[in-house]
């Protein structure tokens, strides 16, 4: 199956599927290694982790399709993408939606932020006039050359005109075509189960630990009617952590014999990046591994 269709199905199951998040190809290797279904390419992520800098807007799109295009050729799991606001306006949405599915996107999520956008669990958003986000929507509907690429609409309205509203304007976007809607940061279990029963296409929750949204579980959420719980950030967080505990452990003991069991090991290392495969490739390609014509007819 096709990794655009793949997302299609996944998504129409509802069955709230988990979206785990990569910054980065490594990430994404994890994640195809842990058995899950799907890869979200985290935004939030390649801003801290590329850049060193917030989720404040400051990715470009060729930087993100450089990394859509690097996961691509590591993993077979289809990608749902953070194009945040389709990086401008209509025209723009446009030329994102063809370069992130050249890229090997399955899906897209665009939002309808001011630009510069911020997380979705960050103080002081703004949203954009509904009819300019419509416009948005409609740009990227019509943009893509596979109809089964997916076009997940966001809207950050809950915490600036609240829940009424956004409901609202989800219900706008699917009306312009989106397939997929995402309310982003609802605040209570109660909010959460409008979101998914008053809506009538699948419906996508976003859980930031330390964020603005409950994290029910997957259960709970498959049950209210979710179909993806993107979790986007979850190994980088957990990354980030090991890496202040491992490097002050190193700073003060000099090496790292107390902090052993925190480091994969060199051989786990390497099956993480498949170095097999690759000494399989150098071995068929090796020198002397085909003769020329000229020699074998002698």
């Amino acid at each position: 199956m096709k990794r655009t269709a793949a997302l299609k199905a996944i998504l129409a199951r509802r069955e709230a599927v988990l979206f785990p998040g990569a910054a980065n190809a490594l990430f994404a290797r994890v994640i195809e290694d842990t058995g899950f279904e799907v890869v979200y390419v985290t935004g939030a992520g390649i801003a801290n982790m590329y850049l060193g800098a917030p989720d404040i807007g400051l990715t470009t799109l060729s930087e993100i399709a450089a990394h859509v295009d690097a996961i691509s050729d590591v993993v077979s799991l289809p990608m749902l993408v953070d194009a945040d606001t389709g990086f401008g306006n209509a025209l723009n949405m446009i030329r994102t939606v063809k370069v992130l599915e050249r890229a090997g996107a399955a899906g897209i999520q665009i939002e309808d932020q001011v630009f510069p956008k911020k997380c979705g669990h960050f103080e002081g958003k703004d949203v954009i006039p509904l009819d300019e986000m419509l416009g948005k929507v409609k740009a990227a509907v019509d943009a893509r050359r596979d109809q089964n690429f997916q076009i997940i609409a966001r809207t950050d309205s809950r915490a600036v005109i609240g829940i009424d509203a956004a409901i609202d304007r989800a219900h706008a976007m699917i009306e312009a075509g989106a397939d997929v809607t995402f309310v982003e940061s609802p605040t209570s279990e109660a909010e959460m189960a409008r979101i998914a029963r008053e809506l009538p296409v699948p419906q996508i929750a976003n859980i930031v630990h330390g964020g603005k949204t409950p994290d029910l579980g997957r259960t709970r959420l498959a049950d209210m009617g979710f179909a993806g719980v993107i979790y986007a950030n979850a190994a980088l967080q957990a990354a980030l952590r090991a890496s202040y505990d491992v490097l002050a452990a190193l700073k003060q003991d000099g090496s790292l014999k107390n902090v052993g069991d925190r480091l994969a090991g060199f051989d786990e290392r390497q099956r993480a990046v498949a170095k097999h495969k690759f000494d399989a490739l150098e071995k068929t390609y090796q020198a002397g591994a085909y003769a020329p014509r000229s020699e074998l007819t002698r």
